[in-house]
């Protein structure tokens, strides 16, 4: 069973200066939680018990928001706001949450490879910072678990894009004469130029083996000087299989400014409270 799980959220964020100077990207609000407590919600309703997020100095907000505040929950109690408290209490979801600081922005790559102790000698779950998922049947890393359970080795979680957008991602080679919905895959190729050899778009969620440390550990920087995780999986089917696998869901991609405005208007959509006035909102503003 895979129990533990990793989340890089040590980058700067730049994408979105000048507010990710104050305020980690990761705890930019979809409504009133942040994008980083619906992921740990999702490894949570997955499965997994304990997780580590990679963090930097100064992202001492992420820890802040995922440990308990006594003096708040006091002053909810004195003015009997008692659901408040409720919703304040619970925000790890019950997974032990831990933290290591990563000193140096060397990719991602570096970013897992400071989750080695924490993992030990145990596959584990990696979920990126900037993915959203929402499913209307199993959580997306759930679905991957359930792959890594059949096939026992390392699963790549994709969606499928359109032609046009392949160039934007890492684009996993199939192997002749396999069929989804579980691929075995023979190479990756980050964003391609010309004709890319599948739809399948590396998104966000990774089942891994712990033999990725010892390739992570001498593995030479590649593009953009950073050590790229890309470049260890790829070593990786050397000595074992690599699968992708698409998963179904609807992914928000919080790194981009379009992906994280449509991410608060459908949350605010899926709402008692407030779907009503956001769609009368969103008239008005269309008649303007």
């Amino acid at each position: 069973m895979i129990k533990k799980a990793v989340i890089p959220a040590a980058g700067w964020g730049t994408r979105f200066l000048p507010i990710t100077k104050a305020v980690p990207k990761e705890m930019l609000p979809i409504i009133d939680k942040p994008a980083l407590s619906y992921i740990v919600e999702e490894a949570v309703n997955s499965g997994i018990e304990e997780i580590l997020i990679i963090i930097s100095t100064n992202k001492g907000a992420i820890s802040s928001y995922f440990e308990r505040n006594s003096d708040l929950e006091a002053f909810l109690a004195e003015k009997n706001k008692l659901n408040d408290i409720e919703l304040i209490k619970h925000t790890s979801y019950g997974a032990k949450i831990f933290y290591t600081i990563q000193e140096e922005q060397l990719g991602l790559g570096h970013a897992v490879l400071q989750a080695e102790k924490f993992v030990g000698n145990e596959p584990f779950a990696v979920l990126l910072g900037d993915d959203v998922y929402v499913s209307k049947t199993e959580p997306a890393l759930k679905q991957l678990i359930n792959a890594y359970n059949e096939k026992k080795s390392t699963i790549l979680g994709t969606l499928e894009v359109p032609d046009s957008d392949t160039k934007l991602y890492g684009i996993c080679i199939p192997k002749d004469n396999t069929s989804k919905p579980i691929v075995e895959l023979k190479g990756v190729v980050e964003k391609p130029q010309g004709k890319a050899p599948s739809n399948s778009a590396i998104s966000g969620r990774y089942v891994l083996t712990p033999r990725i440390f010892e390739l992570l550990k001498n593995q030479t920087r590649g593009a953009g000087g950073e050590i790229q995780l890309t470049d260890s999986i790829l070593r990786l089917m050397d000595s074992e299989k690599v699968y992708s696998m698409d998963m179904q869901g609807k992914r928000y991609d919080i790194g981009s400014k379009i992906g994280y405005i449509e991410a608060i208007i459908d949350f605010a959509l899926e709402r008692e409270d407030l779907s009503q006035d956001l769609t009368n909102l969103l008239i008005n503003k269309l008649k303007d």
